[in-house]
């Protein structure tokens, strides 16, 4: 298959390009106005390289089966599109958009070109959230989880800042996490946000089979990705190596994430944003 990455002098990036090299598919181009992309040439030489969207989108027609969305989020929404329309199928970062009521302008465009937007919910595919999958999928259970990251002053200057650009914190850092709790304990009946800031936001969910407790925040040492149910901690900030490959495996396969999947936590997420009044 033939793949174009845009976005690629971002952070998760270099994930997608080594996942389409471990599933012995070809990077034909990428796509960013920043030039820093000499990794991959680790991987693939001979890509092109287009600084400027509106020339990739001239040259993309017929060229590539797959695109990989990695651009800023509040991009994510335009470039599915623009793949779709170009024949192309889409594996997008999360949040797959930041305006939950785009999900229906998607579904559109994928009538319309016949291809499908898929993402990644690499989350689901944790050997330690597959275990809490089989253990708690039918069971009651009170939930704490806590997720932390440090982010430095160029956070707030970045588009990830920006509220209208990220989403917000919620859809953000936490639409994941959110994926995450609903794939495992079921659908939202209710929803409470106790504290709201910039750089920190909790509160409380009722799902069909837990009562959780929630925290996200950028303070912190270090990244933790930490959990307590019904009294036992499940650690998850390691493992995530492969993942990205394990997701395009499934993707290929025909057993991805699409847009009915990410549509309850995308929902429960702008929700919260909207609580907030971010």
């Amino acid at each position: 298959m033939r793949f174009a990455v845009i976005g690629a002098a971002g952070y998760v990036a270099p994930r997608h390009v080594r996942a389409i090299k471990e599933t012995g598919n070809e990077l034909v181009a990428v796509v960013d106005p920043h030039d820093s992309v000499g990794y991959i040439d680790k991987y693939f030489p001979k890509a092109k390289y287009f600084r400027e969207a509106i020339k990739f989108a001239a040259w993309l027609e017929g060229r590539c089966d797959w695109v990989s969305v990695c651009a800023p989020n509040y991009l994510h929404y335009d470039y599915s599109l623009l793949a779709l329309r170009a024949g192309a199928n889409v594996i997008c970062e999360k949040p797959m958009v930041v305006l939950s009521q785009d999900l229906g302008w998607l579904q559109k465009g994928e009538i319309e070109s016949q291809r499908r937007v898929w993402t990644v919910l690499q989350l689901r595919l944790h050997p330690v959230i597959q275990e809490l999958k089989e253990e708690y999928g039918d069971r009651e259970a009170e939930v704490e989880i806590e997720y932390s990251t440090p982010r430095g002053p160029w956070y707030w200057q970045s588009w990830k800042g920006d509220v209208k650009k990220s989403g917000g914190l919620a859809m953000n850092i936490g639409v994941h996490l959110f994926d995450m709790l609903l794939w495992v304990f079921g659908g939202v009946k209710d929803c409470r946000v106790d504290r709201a800031y910039a750089s920190a936001i909790s509160g409380e969910l009722e799902l069909e089979r837990a009562r959780v407790k929630w925290s996200l925040s950028l303070n912190g040492a270090g990244p933790k990705r930490r959990m307590i149910v019904n009294g036992k901690e499940y650690e998850f900030s390691g493992g995530f190596e492969d993942l990205h490959t394990k997701v395009y495996e499934e993707t290929l396969a025909g057993r991805g994430f699409g847009i009915e999947d990410v549509r309850p936590s995308v929902e429960l997420a702008w929700r919260i944003r909207n609580t907030t009044q971010q």
